[in-house]
């Protein structure tokens, strides 16, 4: 008998479909294996150090500034906001309202012409003949300061020695204000001394900058240009130099083509900065420009080509056509939201951000 009860093992409790767990031998009667407890030990270590690791990989939510006086987040704008009411939105009423009257050039009085002066601004031939080479000037200026600008970048980025000159070099020009860049152009294109003249005339053409329209639009569309060139030369290096080195080995490896590899791997990952650029230079060339004009052309506004802003300027403070320069100012705003309108919603769709 004390043979047969030795012989006789202790039941181990299992529930089915679940692992055996240790219990109290007082409440069920079962015995606890060594191997029962080490397993469920194992399995809560584990379940601690998952736990440990979700929640120091689980960044804390970040917490919201809390101010005592609800003012207070009102007054850290209140700044900003005067700038933008005073310098946008009340000039802006103030010309949307002048279009509306005609104003008496000392200021008397005004009397209201409903849109005649929009009438007036639309059915012109000078206004059409401005609008066009505005369309024109913008066109060319744009496509030249962004093409010249990422050459200058795609040889720079290959430049080893004499690097930073180089990059200084080009970088200085961005330095100048409009109106001195405007001032050394017309220098350079002066009849008697600018040097362009005399190379022109060396080539039997007579370049008479200021008194023949198309000479003076080609010498507009240079300065514009060679005092845009450095900004976009600084995004489009940035842009290059953040191209990874193994996206360039392996665009090596796939085309030894140079222009292969620009056109296919480099080229669509400076689309981002190629369209914010789009934007600033096209901007540039409508509104920027106004300096460079205002110094080429001088008193000789007739016989020579100016842009949309340009006669804005003139009508208004020349002219003292108050209304009349304020319906041209209307119009343009017009035109420059739906061209925004325009490079949102149609140019940023083919580009693709990281």
């Amino acid at each position: 008998m004390a043979g047969a009860r030795a012989s006789v093992r202790a039941p181990v409790c299992h529930r089915r479909g679940r692992p055996a767990l240790p219990a109290p031998p007082e409440r069920s009667g079962c015995l606890v294996t060594d191997t029962s407890l080490r397993t469920a030990a194992s399995h809560r270590s584990l379940l601690d150090r998952l736990r440990a690791w979700h929640s120091a990989e689980t960044p804390n939510p970040a917490k919201r500034v809390q101010f005592d006086a609800p003012l207070t987040p009102w007054l850290f704008l209140l700044p900003q906001l005067a700038v933008v009411v005073v310098f946008f939105y009340w000039p802006s009423v103030q010309a949307v309202t002048s279009s509306f009257y005609l104003e008496d050039p000392f200021g008397f009085g005004a009397t209201f012409v409903g849109t005649d002066n929009y009438t007036d601004a639309l059915q012109s031939s000078q206004y059409a003949s401005t609008a066009l080479f505005t369309a024109f000037f913008c066109l060319v200026v744009t496509a030249l300061s962004l093409g010249l600008g990422l050459l200058l970048a795609v040889k720079a980025d290959k430049v080893i020695r004499g690097a930073s000159s180089y990059k200084t070099l080009l970088i200085s020009v961005y330095a100048i204000a409009p109106p001195v860049a405007g001032l050394i152009g017309m220098m350079i294109f002066d009849l008697h001394i600018g040097p362009l003249t005399d190379l022109a005339a060396f080539f039997g053409y007579d370049l008479q900058v200021g008194i023949n329209y198309w000479d003076t639009a080609i010498a507009l569309i240079t300065i514009s240009v060679w005092k845009q060139i450095p900004y976009n030369f600084i995004f489009f290096l940035s842009g290059l130099q953040s191209v990874p080195v193994s996206v360039r080995e392996a665009a090596l490896i796939d085309a030894r083509s140079g222009w292969r590899r620009f056109r296919d791997v480099t080229l669509p990952l400076l689309a981002p900065t190629a369209f914010f650029l789009l934007v600033i230079n096209i901007t540039y060339a409508m509104f920027d420009t106004f300096p460079i004009i205002d110094v080429v052309v001088k008193d000789k506004p007739a016989n020579n080509p100016i842009t949309l802003v340009y006669k804005v300027y003139l009508d208004g403070f020349k002219g003292n056509d108050i209304g009349g320069s304020s319906a041209q100012s209307v119009i343009l705003m017009v035109v420059v939201a739906a061209l925004t309108v325009l490079q949102f919603r149609f140019l940023e769709r083919r580009v693709h951000y990281g």
